[in-house]
C-alpha cells in the first residue's frame, strides 16, 4: 500500500482495473480453485527421474557400490513424496473441474495417487530397458557419436525421448495435465515436440531432433529412425455438427518397423501407413500409404545459378 500516495488514485484504478479483467474471463486465471499442478515441482520430479534412470549422467556424481544404496533410498523417497502430490493435485483438479468433487469434503484422489505412483515407480526398470536400445540405436545411427556417455549427456533427441518414455506410462495411467507438461519442458529446452500418448516402439533414434512433431494419436513401431524438421502430423480436424473438434479419435500417421524418415518430411493422416522398411526423403509431403520397402522422394528442384553482374562502365 505504501504505493499509493506517490501514484495517487490512479494507482487504485489500475488494481481495480486488473481485477475486472479477471472477472470478465474465468479461462485464465485459476482463482476460488482449490486444485492446479505445480509445474516447478513437476520439473524437479523430472530431474530426479533423469538422476533414477541413468545413475552418475544426471545430478550426483561420483556413486559407488557402497553409496549407491543410500543414494537410490533417498532419491526414491523424494520423488514418491513429489510425484504423489502433484498427480494427486492432477486427479483432483480434473474432478474439480467437472463438478466431481464430494460435497462432505472427503479426498477422492489420495488413494489413487498413491497407486499411481508407486506402479510408475515399479515400472522404471522396464523403462531403463527401453531407454537403453534408444541410446544404442543413437549411438549405431550416427557415425558422430563418440560414444554412448556422449549421446546420454548431449543428445537433445535422447532428452526427449526419454521424457516422452517417462510421461507416456503416467498417460495410460490417466493422469491428467503432468504428462503433458512433462513433454512441453522437454519441447521447450530440446526444440522436439511428442505428445505423451503417442505410441513408439523399441530402439528409436531422432538424429539432430529440432522441429521434430509427433502427434498424439502417432503410433511408431521399432528400429525407426527420423531427422530433423519431421512432422507426423494430423491431415484434417474433423467437426460435429456445432463445429466443434470432435477429439480422440485417429488423426496421426502409423510407421512400421526399420522405417527411416528423412528431414524436414510431413507425413499427415490418421489413415496414412507406412510399411516395415519404408524410406522417405528428405522435404517429402506425404499424405497417402506407402508399401513396405518402398521408397518415396520429390525430384530435385531447378536451380539457377547466375554469375555476378559486370560492374558498370
Amino acid at each position: 500500500m505504501a504505493c499509493q500516495p506517490y501514484y495517487g488514485e490512479k494507482f487504485g484504478e489500475l488494481v481495480e482495473d486488473l481485477i475486472g479483467s479477471y472477472r470478465s474471463d474465468p479461462r485464465t486465471h485459476r482463482i476460488g480453485k482449490r486444485f492446479m499442478p505445480s509445474r516447478n515441482e513437476i520439473i524437479e520430479i523430472i530431474q530426479n527421474l533423469l538422476e533414477l534412470v541413468y545413475p552418475g549422467f544426471f545430478g550426483r556424481q561420483g556413486l559407488t557400490e557402497q553409496n549407491l544404496q543410500e543414494h537410490v533410498e533417498n532419491l526414491m523417497e523424494e520423488t514418491i513424496e513429489k510425484l504423489h502430490r502433484q498427480i494427486h493435485n492432477c486427479l483432483c483438479y480434473e474432478r474439480e473441474a467437472h463438478g466431481e468433487m464430494r460435497p462432505d469434503g472427503t479426498d477422492p484422489c489420495d488413494q489413487k495417487a498413491l497407486r499411481i505412483s508407486l506402479e510408475f515407480l515399479e515400472r522404471l526398470p522396464e523403462i531403463r530397458d527401453m531407454l537403453a536400445g534408444d541410446v544404442q540405436a543413437a549411438y549405431d545411427g550416427d557415425p558422430a557419436a563418440t560414444g554412448t556417455d556422449e549421446i546420454i549427456l548431449a543428445y537433445p533427441g535422447l532428452l526427449a525421448i526419454t521424457v516422452y518414455r517417462l510421461a507416456h506410462e503416467l498417460h495410460i495411467q490417466g493422469v491428467p495435465l503432468m504428462p503433458r507438461i512433462m513433454t512441453e519442458w522437454a519441447h521447450s529446452v530440446t526444440g522436439t515436440d511428442i505428445h505423451p500418448g503417442a505410441r513408439i516402439g523399441r530402439n528409436f533414434f531422432i538424429d539432430h531432433a529440432t522441429g521434430v512433431v509427433i502427434g498424439e494419436t502417432a503410433i511408431i513401431g521399432d528400429n525407426v529412425k527420423m531427422y530433423q524438421g519431421v512432422t507426423l502430423g494430423a491431415l484434417s480436424f474433423p467437426k460435429d455438427e456445432r463445429g466443434r473438434i470432435i477429439r480422440g479419435h485417429k488423426r496421426h500417421p502409423t510407421v512400421g518397423n526399420h522405417v527411416t524418415i528423412y528431414a524436414n518430411a510431413t507425413v499427415l493422416g490418421g489413415n496414412t501407413r507406412l510399411g516395415d522398411g519404408a524410406i522417405i526423403g528428405g522435404s517429402v509431403f506425404l499424405t497417402r500409404d506407402v508399401e513396405p520397402g518402398h521408397q518415396v522422394s520429390i525430384s530435385p528442384p531447378v536451380l539457377k545459378v547466375r554469375p555476378p553482374e559486370k560492374p558498370a562502365e
